[in-house]
């Protein structure tokens, strides 16, 4: 996304751990798409040359949203490139106790519907953790599951994913290095990750059987994936921190064929990523201090050293690992005043340009400039991958771009009926039952659906998918308020507010569908209907759900397939961050500040958002706050770091980042 955190190859980035700081061999793709695809040709590779011998090889597998795309690939070589599983044996990571094999949450559907279903692997080979044993019978079934790992030869190549407390597998901190294959009570960070997949918390079980750290240890090779900037924290933990039982990651350290691959969102703590001068001369990453880095740099500098941009030393510079800056790039002065001017010229109270067709904000002083200023007014389409997004992560800017004439669509790409209260529901469906005897309409349809969601929940079971009618209630009841949110935002034709309930989603589960042409194409159609001039897309990876990646995936790909078109030439795309996280100061490339009115007037348009109001059923990460709280702390938090550098204060700020792939698409 933002140049600063690009790897030096475009394909991978190098793997031997850095001058003592990375403790275990890491690889960075650009994305978790070509990393994915690396580590299933790797798994192919020892496939086929264990076939070819005669031999079986021993895959240990995990679970969850981080490897689903190497099984999807998997998937791919056995259809398109002939792969046969049929001499694999293969041992799951981990199961939740007490869990049917059958229900939405188990990891033996999970890993049916996910790989084994779509290949030719042997019933026989496969070995799961059993959910349904009876307490006194775990221990037995836990050495025996040791003992069945012996005795197919151990484990050749384990895959393994991080949670946020650093945990592989199931185990939790305080995990010992010598532990094997057990029952464990599950850590409340855990569950609490675990609560949208169970649709709430209190629906978790609370133990799993896991296998243990020695037990992941023994295995030939290990490989722990990682995507997203959610993951990036506990990466530099594992990688550069202490060996520690509070992280179980960071047990790899002590494997002699151990790796860990990531994507340069979850790279980017490490410190070859955020602060690579302070390990060796950048040209030893491939790196320059170009006008990127140095802008990295010298923003790290001045919240090191607590002073604005301006008032930076060479002292500062040089007491800091920054040397080699000062001398490639002349004294603190120069160096100063240009990075002030590059942050100062992201500001514009204007983000779809003026009709002077200058494009930059006169406000407080001229700079920022869009490439297509000389279009006015302009034709938007602002993507909502949930329908709530539009408003929680840019609210302020949809307003802005309405009035200020800008022709502005909106697309909530799904549905987000998983996310509503089965209460909240009920109500509305009982509310319409009402309105239809209020109005003397015919109320004989309203009472029959809402009869059959009371019956549905009269015997649902926890987690257990929606039924038809109550999943049609929600998105009902989300689209109503995204439509209401978008007016209040501005939007006055309806014919502007587009429902593209991309199929993916419509599962009724937590867990999506892969992304299909179907997505891509309605995408496409609304692209080609619009033509639009800008577009506002979701950049943020750490939605825990995976609904923005795959959303922003759809956006591009669609972008990919339209190269060409003539439109696409006069096209910016930007980027925004959600309720999770914001851009760096070093990436923001567009700031859009916000008065106290502005403020006030994003929380109105939030609001709108009943059913996510007070406590949302899928909050994401733990955190006590509203959306609409996070999304202020977040906004005036921008606003606090651009002051503290010395430029304008303002009440809060929005910030994006240009996409460059329509500069390749053009």
């Amino acid at each position: 996304m933002s140049s600063t955190a690009q790897p030096a190859s475009p394909v991978e980035l190098n793997a031997t751990p850095v001058f003592g700081v990375e403790k275990i061999p890491v690889t960075v793709y650009p994305s978790s798409q070509l990393a994915a695809a690396a580590v299933a040709r790797e798994i192919a590779d020892l496939i086929r040359v264990r076939a070819s011998a005669g031999a079986q090889v021993v895959l240990g597998l995990a679970t969850g949203s981080t490897p689903t795309g190497l099984y999807d690939e998997l998937i791919r070589l056995h259809t398109d490139e002939g792969l046969s599983f049929k001499n694999v044996v293969t041992f799951n990571l981990d199961e939740y106790w007490p869990m049917d094999p059958n229900e939405l949450q188990s990891y033996v559907r999970f890993m049916r519907e996910h790989l084994f279903d779509f290949v030719d692997i042997d019933p026989k080979n496969i070995h799961i953790p059993d959910g349904t044993i009876a307490r006194e019978e775990v221990a037995q079934f836990c050495a025996n599951y040791e003992r069945g790992i012996k005795e197919a030869g151990g484990l050749d190549y384990q895959i393994l994913g991080i949670g946020r407390t650093g945990h592989v597998g199931f185990n939790e901190p305080g995990s010992p290095r010598d532990s094997r294959t057990r029952l464990i009570t599950l850590d409340r960070v855990t569950r609490l990750d675990a609560a949208s997949d169970f649709f709430g918390e209190w629906n978790v079980p609370r133990k799993a059987i896991t296998m243990g750290v020695e037990t992941i240890l023994s295995a030939r090779k290990v490989v722990l994936l990682a995507w997203g900037e959610g993951k990036a924290n506990v990466i530099r933990r594992a990688v550069e921190g202490e060996i520690t039982n509070q992280v179980a990651a960071s047990y790899l350290q002590q494997h002699p064929n151990a790796r860990i691959v990531l994507d340069s969102a979850a790279a980017a703590e490490l410190t070859r990523f955020k602060t690579p001068w302070l390990l060796s001369n950048l040209e030893d990453f491939g790196l320059t201090w170009d006008e990127a880095m140095t802008r990295k740099a010298t923003i790290w500098l001045a919240q090191q050293v607590k002073k604005p941009l301006l008032k930076l030393t060479d002292e500062d510079y040089n007491e800091h690992g920054l040397q080699e800056l000062i001398a490639s790039r002349g004294g603190a002065y120069d160096i100063n005043i240009d990075i002030f001017k590059s942050l100062q010229s992201t500001i514009t109270g204007w983000p779809g340009g003026k009709a002077n067709g200058k494009g930059e904000d006169q406000i407080d002083f001229p700079g920022f400039h869009h490439r297509n200023a000389e279009i006015f007014p302009k034709r938007v389409v602002l993507f909502s991958p949930h329908p709530d997004d539009d408003v929680i992560s840019m609210g302020g800017t949809f307003i802005r771009l309405c009035e200020q004439g800008h022709d502005v669509h909106v697309a909530y790409q799904t549905s987000g009926n998983i996310a509503v209260w089965d209460e909240t529901a009920l109500r509305h469906a009982d509310f319409v039952r009402e309105y239809a005897r209020a109005f003397g309409l015919d109320e004989k349809v309203a009472a029959r659906i809402e009869g059959q969601i009371e019956g549905f929940l009269g015997k649902k079971k926890p987690g257990e998918v929606d039924s038809r009618e109550l999943q049609l209630t929600k998105g009902l009841i989300r689209r109503a308020e995204a439509r209401a949110g978008a007016k209040f935002s501005g939007i006055k034709c309806e014919d502007r507010i587009h429902f593209l309930d991309m199929p993916f989603y419509e599962t009724g589960r937590v867990r999506k569908k892969p992304l299909g042409p179907d997505d891509i194409r309605i995408i496409k159609e609304l692209l080609e209907q619009v033509k639009p001039h800008q577009i506002y897309a979701a950049g943020d990876l750490s939605d825990p759900h995976g609904t923005h990646r795959v959303c922003l995936t759809a956006i591009f790909k669609a972008l990919e397939e339209l190269k060409g078109q003539p439109w696409l030439k006069t096209c910016e795309v930007w980027l925004y961050r959600g309720a999770w996280q914001e851009w760096g100061v070093d990436e923001i490339e567009m700031a859009v500040p916000l008065s106290p009115d502005e403020v006030a007037k994003k929380r109105q348009a939030i609001f709108k958002h009943e059913s996510q109001k007070d406590k949302a059923l899928f909050p994401g990460p733990n955190d006590p706050r509203e959306f609409w709280q996070r999304a202020e702390d977040r906004n005036r938090n921008t606003a606090e770091l651009y002051d503290k550098l010395g430029l304008a204060e303002y009440e809060a700020i929005e910030g994006f980042v240009r996409w460059k792939g329509t500069d390749a698409a053009r």
